[in-house]
């Protein structure tokens, strides 16, 4: 079975950066696809972005297209979203999940029948 831990998150200053990890263990980590989510006070939680194992397809959420660059290192079993031009609305508990499997499809965006989920790490964006 795979386990998820996010870390890295923060309070940080509207227009700073920082850089996000959630590390694996358990299970072979590097077959499956993993993505990084997030929700905010009061509202359902969201996706930010999704990488791929075999071609390492990224995918975006437009809210961060241009902003947040996500990446895996295997070898570490630690995959990273790094988060440039922060902005308030970027404040939110940030989750990373993967439905173990190597695909990103339309109910993995929505966040259904992801087997894995992390606890999660909190990003503050002050302005």
């Amino acid at each position: 079975q795979v386990q998820l831990v996010e870390s890295g998150g923060r309070l940080v200053q509207a227009g700073g950066s920082l850089r996000l990890s959630c590390a694996a263990s358990g299970r072979t980590f590097s077959s499956y696809a993993m993505g990084w989510f997030r929700q905010a006070p009061g509202e359902e939680r969201k996706f930010v972005a999704a990488i791929t194992w075999s071609s390492g397809s990224t995918y975006y959420a437009d809210s961060v297209k241009g902003r947040f660059t996500i990446s895996r290192d295997n070898a570490k079993n630690t995959v990273y979203l790094q988060m440039n031009s922060l902005k308030p609305e970027d404040t939110a508990v940030y989750y990373c999940a993967t439905d173990l499997k190597d695909s990103i499809s339309a109910d993995f965006v929505a966040g259904r029948y992801l087997e894995v989920w992390g606890l999660g790490t909190l990003v503050t964006v002050s302005s």
